[in-house]
C-alpha cells in the first residue's frame, strides 16, 4: 500500500488543488494512468496515459519507470496536459534497486532499438516515438506535442523534432552516446534537418545537467550548442542542489549529480531542481497552449 501526505499546489492556472504525494520508497502501481498497448509501425509498446490536453511524452530514464519518473509525469499531467509514458525497459512502477537496475541496463544497451555507444546514429526507436507523437497530437488536438527525454532516452525529444507535431522538446542530461563525453546521439542528416526546422519554425530546445554530472558533461551540452545555435537553450545546476536520498540503484551506480527533475530533484519550494520542474512545465504550455 502507497504512503499518502495531501500537498497544495498550483495548477496551471494559478488555483490551488490537493494533489496526493506518494512515497518514493515503495513501488508505485501507476493506478492513475490508463494502461494502453500502442501498436505503431508494427511495433506495439505499453504506455501509461493520464490528463486532458494537449499531449506530452514524458520518457523514462534508466532503468525504468520509477516513483520519481511517475511523479514527473503526474506533475506535467497536473499542469493542464495528456501525458504519454511508454514503458521502454525495466519494470513499470518499481523502485530501482541495484541489481535489477544493472540487468536492465545491460539489456538496453545490446537491444537492437537503442545506440547506447554509437556516437551520430539515432536509436531506431526513435522512429516508434515520432509515431506516437503523431498518434497523440491526433488524440488530443491542440497546436502540437511536447516531448522530455532523460538520461538514457534524454536526446530522443530532440530527433523526435521529424515528426512536425513535434513542438517543445525538452533534454533531461542526455547520456548517449556512453562513451564519447562529446558525442551527439543522433545522425548527421538528421540533426541538420532538426536544425533547420528550428529555424524555419522559430523553436527553441530545452537541455538540463547538473555541473557535476559525469555521463552527461559539459563536452556534450558545447556539440549541442555548436550544432543547434542559439536554438539549444542550455541550463546548468548547481551540484550542491542534489537530492541525496536516493534509490537503492542511484546511490551505488550513480554516485554524483545527474537526474534533474526526478532521483536528484529536491520537491522543496526554492530548490534549483524546483524551478527547473517549474521551467519545463512553462515551456510545455507556452509551446502547446491553443491559440486565442
Amino acid at each position: 500500500m502507497h504512503q499518502f501526505i495531501i500537498r497544495h499546489c498550483q495548477c496551471a492556472e494559478g488555483e490551488e488543488y490537493a494533489m496526493p504525494h506518494r512515497s518514493m520508497k515503495m513501488d508505485d502501481t501507476l493506478d492513475d494512468f490508463a494502461p494502453r498497448d500502442i501498436s505503431l509501425n508494427d511495433v506495439t509498446k505499453r504506455v501509461y496515459v493520464a490528463g486532458h490536453g494537449p499531449a506530452v511524452i514524458v520518457m523514462t530514464e534508466m532503468p525504468g519507470i520509477s516513483p520519481h519518473v511517475a511523479r514527473f509525469a503526474r506533475w506535467v499531467r497536473d499542469a493542464g496536459f495528456t501525458v504519454y509514458m511508454p514503458s521502454l525497459f525495466g519494470r513499470d512502477g518499481a523502485v530501482p534497486t541495484a541489481e535489477e537496475g544493472v540487468a536492465v541496463f545491460q539489456h538496453a544497451c545490446m537491444s537492437a532499438e537503442f545506440r547506447a555507444f554509437q556516437a551520430n546514429e539515432s536509436s531506431p526507436v526513435t522512429r516508434w516515438l515520432r509515431a506516437l507523437a503523431r498518434h497523440a497530437h491526433q488524440e488530443c488536438g491542440g497546436p502540437g506535442v511536447g516531448a522530455i527525454g532523460m538520461c538514457f532516452t534524454g536526446n530522443f525529444a530532440l530527433t523526435m523534432m521529424l515528426e512536425p507535431s513535434m513542438l517543445a522538446p525538452v533534454l533531461s542530461q542526455p547520456s548517449l552516446p556512453l562513451r564519447d563525453p562529446a558525442g551527439l546521439e543522433i545522425a548527421p542528416d538528421e540533426l541538420h534537418a532538426v536544425k533547420e526546422r528550428l529555424d524555419r519554425d522559430d523553436l527553441t530546445v530545452l537541455a538540463y545537467r547538473f555541473k557535476g554530472d559525469q555521463i552527461c558533461r559539459a563536452e556534450r551540452f558545447a556539440a549541442y550548442a555548436e550544432a543547434l545555435g542559439d536554438r539549444f537553450v542550455a541550463r546548468e545546476l548547481p551540484d550542491d542542489a542534489v537530492n541525496t536520498d536516493v534509490s537503492p540503484f542511484f546511490a551505488r551506480h550513480v554516485p554524483y549529480p545527474h537526474s534533474v527533475v526526478t532521483q536528484h530533484l529536491i520537491d522543496a519550494a526554492g530548490e534549483p531542481t524546483m524551478a527547473a520542474r517549474d521551467e519545463i512545465l512553462a515551456f510545455f504550455t507556452k509551446r502547446l497552449a491553443a491559440a486565442g
